[in-house]
């Protein structure tokens, strides 16, 4: 079922993630995204009435720990800015993510 997806759309699918490979690897990933698709409708063709939607794979209930702010030392904050790509004033900086799509979407 891999031919339902063409390479246009692997590469429409890749620019929306902002991710780039070469062109000799196109067919690769279409074959690739195509059995990927394949396998969800797999899964959607399987009859799951009366199964009861879980949200959880184990019965296990609040195992996480509260979240709760702590003060770190200052040795802490310096340790984990020193890992960051790009710091200002003591916060780590990321880029912007901008919808740069002409679709609109």
């Amino acid at each position: 079922m891999a031919s339902k997806i063409t390479e246009q759309q692997v590469e429409h699918v890749a620019e929306l993630a902002k991710l780039e490979f070469p062109k000799d690897e196109l067919g690769k990933f279409t074959t690739q995204l195509g059995s990927i698709i394949d396998m969800f409708e797999d899964l959607a063709a399987v009859d799951t009435d009366g199964v009861e939607p879980m949200t959880s794979a184990t019965d296990r209930i609040n195992v996480m720990r509260e979240d709760k702010a702590v003060r770190s030392s200052k040795e802490e904050r310096e340790a984990i800015l020193k890992n960051a790509p790009d710091t200002d004033g003591g916060y780590i900086r990321v880029p912007a993510i901008i919808n740069e799509s002409e679709d609109g979407e």
